[in-house]
């Protein structure tokens, strides 16, 4: 993995020198745009409509509009002026439990590896937040942007989850169907109670699948084979007509407590003797069809099938 920052964790007078890997990856099914005419890839290009040309990345600043059509502009050197504390080190401000923080507030996850003569102190971290059962509230400046962030034990190594500060998670006021609370049955209560009891077990993240993800790749096997895609049936909709007879439906369907979900047999793609190319789950993860071409997504854009 590439370390994209390299800097040290500070707590109290203690500095333990680490660098900062990406924790995780999407696996979302690259695409690019063609023409439909001639399937040639569209290119997009920075164009200035005043000056009527294309303009480099040297010439470009940021510009911040405070009226309509009027910008405050800054440029790299107005960022790096800005003297932050935090522009290489991860500053701890505080130990907190994990289960005070709402999910709401996570954004991104790194590893953090211990640097050159940090082990030990990386370690002693590690254990001590281990054995204290917390988490360290901390502050970080990554790309010119200043964080606010937790460290946390995740196996062998520390994590750090980059979060939204306060004032960045939507207020839920403006949710107009959230003002009534409607009366709720008894009865409905304790069947949802025991719908929930009926579907409980223990979190094991590797028996969730991108089922859609598999079924596209599966349809582009087949394209590149010149097969007809054989298209699945869409899931029909619950519709609560009532609800208590919707909850014993479930309970039903669902028996005992703990039992396993039956898995979905996945469709066989008929071989012609031509390669397919391999699924981007399990032991193909690193593969990606050659057609469409994977490119990154633009920015400001969203990758459309």
């Amino acid at each position: 993995m590439h370390s994209l920052w390299k800097g040290a964790i500070s707590f109290g007078l203690v500095n333990i020198p680490v660098r900062l890997y990406t924790a995780t990856e999407k696996k979302d099914l690259k695409f690019r745009y063609l023409h439909a005419a001639c399937r040639t890839p569209i290119r997009y290009e920075r164009v200035c409509p005043a000056c009527n040309r294309e303009v480099g990345q040297e010439e470009i600043v940021w510009g911040y509009e405070y009226e309509k059509d009027k910008f405050v502009v800054l440029d790299q050197a107005d960022f790096e002026s800005i003297p932050l504390e935090t522009t290489r080190t991860i500053d701890i401000l505080d130990f907190v439990s994990l289960e005070e923080i709402d999910p709401i507030f996570f954004e991104k996850s790194y590893y953090l590896e211990p640097g050159d003569g940090g082990q030990k102190a990386y370690a002693l971290l590690k254990k001590a937040m281990r054995e204290t059962g917390k988490i360290a509230v901390a502050k970080v400046v990554i790309r010119s942007k200043e964080s606010l962030a937790v460290v946390r034990v995740h196996g062998k190594a520390l994590v750090m989850e980059t979060m939204f500060y306060p004032d960045e998670i939507r207020s839920t006021e403006a949710l107009a169907n959230l003002e009534a609370e409607p009366a709720l049955h008894e009865n409905e209560i304790t069947m949802a109670t025991m719908l929930i009891s009926n579907l409980s077990a223990s979190f094991e993240p590797d028996k969730y699948t991108n089922e859609h993800r598999e079924t596209l790749m599966e349809l582009i096997n087949a394209r590149i084979q010149g097969e007809k895609f054989e298209t699945p049936p869409p899931r029909e909709q619950g519709r609560v007509i009532d609800l208590m007879a919707a909850l014993e439906a479930s309970l039903r369907a669902t028996g005992e407590k703990g039992k396993p979900p039956v898995k979905k047999e996945k469709r066989a793609v008929k071989s012609t003797g031509k390669r397919a190319v391999k699924s981007a789950t399990g032991a193909g993860a690193g593969a990606r069809a050659k057609s469409p071409e994977k490119v990154p997504a633009k920015p400001g854009r969203a990758s459309k099938a």
